[in-house]
């Protein structure tokens, strides 16, 4: 009995070592990258810096500064690798650019650059964290044979992560990269979407684009540069929810000229209570130079809608479509009007998406849908490619299974003055969506993060749409009610409607008691 118990004592001992062994090995390995330094690399005509570090997750940064940082989801290893554009040979640049034959060796080029890179890059650290855990295990426990014991240990989870990182590589990342700087030199950084999906379908393609935007920005970093507007493709400006904000407007004139975009969709809440006096608000409207789409939010009254119909760049979609830049636009207005407290408001997801569905017969043959909330915006599953909402404050996409995909956009005005009523302010947020011109479906769409109130931050996501051409399938549906009212009890057959298209009040409004979404 005593012999088992001294042996179990053992084999906790050597385990209990063992695992310090492997801490103190981690530990140096770690330190090791980290002080492995940066390996030099020409990339085509752009000179890098490349460093590796742990991370949480597996990604890939490239630091464009002072224009920006692009990061890339592009393994699930936890390893950074970071590249730091250094300088840029601007003779190289241009020839490589300008010359055709050139410019068609620049893919292969850059490619064996790349490679060549981070395969220095690789023996460097992993030779920095052999040597390192090496040294920390020796230091630790002053035993060459246990220091052994620990590089095999680190050397062995070395090579793990980097299969790990291999087996998991993404090429297909570098087409939503994530993008943070400034919002100037996001487009052209970034790159055209259109160009992106059916220019640059290769990896090898992709880094020649990056590669070549980096050269041109840099080449023009003394003055703004210019978006290449692809001619093949509508950029629409997607906001929502700016509350009265005055913020809000430098934003959509900054993003419209520099995304160049050719009409703006606003899915409402342009105002706080709907009044007379907030009119005056919207008359910036008449000076962005494009079609704006306008479809009233829960705190938009008729007033509210008039003012913005009466600007001639303004199109008002009420139960209505039209054509606009080439895109057939179906606009719902909310039927509620939260800052009228004298009615209730009814909260059934189910009611609010049937009256959506309730208005199915004037759709046509739409593109796209603008309503305000994202629950009436399901009512339009399966009858539309793509519906645009807001209400919630809070950016989402998601693709139902009819195939309809609905993206619900965050706050343009930052929530207006009730961002300062949380501990952290709401996010400015915008999208740029890019529809092909002939089949007038989403090729890509970035959102487009500000910081909100005090804060300076700017972030652009790239999002690529896996099936443009995707099949709508309809669903089922119920014969709307006689008035296409939603309602929140049953009332007798006598009496007048909860609420009526066109008309200011009585219109239905949202209780604080029932998750009041809008604060």
């Amino acid at each position: 009995m005593k012999f088992v118990v001294r042996l179990n004592r053992v084999a906790r001992s050597r385990v209990s070592r063992f695992l310090a062994v492997l801490a103190v090995a981690a530990v140096g390995a770690w330190l090791g990258i980290f002080l492995s330094g940066t390996v030099t690399a020409q990339v085509g005509p752009v000179e890098t810096g490349m460093s590796l570090r742990p991370a949480w997750g597996g990604e890939t940064v490239v630091d464009a500064s002072p224009l920006g940082t692009l990061t890339f989801h592009t393994h699930d290893a936890p390893l950074r690798l970071r590249i730091t554009l250094e300088n840029i040979d601007q003779e190289r640049a241009k020839a490589l650019i300008e010359d055709p034959r050139l410019a068609d060796r620049l893919p292969e080029l850059i490619e064996r650059d790349l490679l060549d890179g981070v395969r220095a890059l690789v023996v460097r650290s992993l030779l920095c964290a052999g040597a390192g855990a090496l040294l920390a295990v020796l230091m630790v426990f002053r035993r060459p044979r246990v220091a052994l014991a620990g590089l095999l240990a680190a050397s062995v989870t070395l090579a793990a992560t980097a299969g790990l990182a291999a087996l998991t590589f993404r090429p297909g990342s570098l087409v939503e990269p994530r993008y943070s700087g400034l919002v100037a030199a996001a487009p052209s950084l970034v790159g055209s979407a259109e160009s992106i999906v059916t220019k640059f379908e290769s990896y090898r393609s992709q880094l020649t684009k990056l590669v070549t935007n980096v050269s041109k920005l840099y080449d023009a970093v003394s003055t703004l540069p210019v978006y290449d507007a692809d001619p093949r493709s509508i950029r629409v400006l997607h906001v929502s929810d700016i509350h009265i904000n005055p913020i809000a407007w430098n934003v959509i004139h900054s993003l419209k000229d520099q995304f160049a975009v050719d009409l703006i969709v606003d899915t409402g809440d342009i105002t706080d209570h709907g009044s007379k006096a907030e009119n005056k608000f919207v008359d910036e409207i008449g000076r962005l130079g494009v079609p704006y789409v306008f479809v009233r939010g829960n705190h938009d009254s008729v007033i509210t809608q008039k003012a913005v119909a009466r600007h001639r760049n303004a199109v008002v979609l009420d139960d209505e479509a039209q054509n606009v830049e080439g895109l057939n636009i179906y606009g719902l207005g909310d039927p509620r009007f939260t800052p009228d407290k004298s009615v209730a408001v009814d909260a059934d997801p189910a009611n609010l998406e049937q009256y959506g569905r309730s208005h199915l017969g004037k759709l046509g043959q739409a593109d796209l849908v603008a309503v305000h909330d994202d629950i009436i915006a399901r009512g339009f599953s399966g009858a539309t490619p793509l519906v645009l909402a807001g209400h919630a404050h809070e950016r989402s996409t998601t693709l139902l299974p009819t195939g309809t995909r609905v993206l619900v956009q965050g706050s343009t005005g930052g929530a207006g003055l009730r961002a300062l009523e949380h501990a952290q302010p709401t996010p400015v947020q915008a999208s740029v969506l890019y529809f092909d011109r002939e089949t007038r479906r989403l090729q890509a769409w970035d959102d487009i993060t500000l910081g909100g109130l005090g804060e300076q931050s700017v972030y652009v996501q790239r999002h690529v749409e896996d099936e443009p051409g995707r099949m709508i399938a309809p669903v089922p549906t119920t014969p709307p009610s006689p008035t296409g009212s939603v309602s929140t009890t049953p009332k007798p057959a006598a009496g007048p409607p909860l609420w009526h298209q066109g008309r200011s009040s009585p219109m239905l409004q949202r209780s604080p008691t029932e998750g009041d979404r809008e604060s």
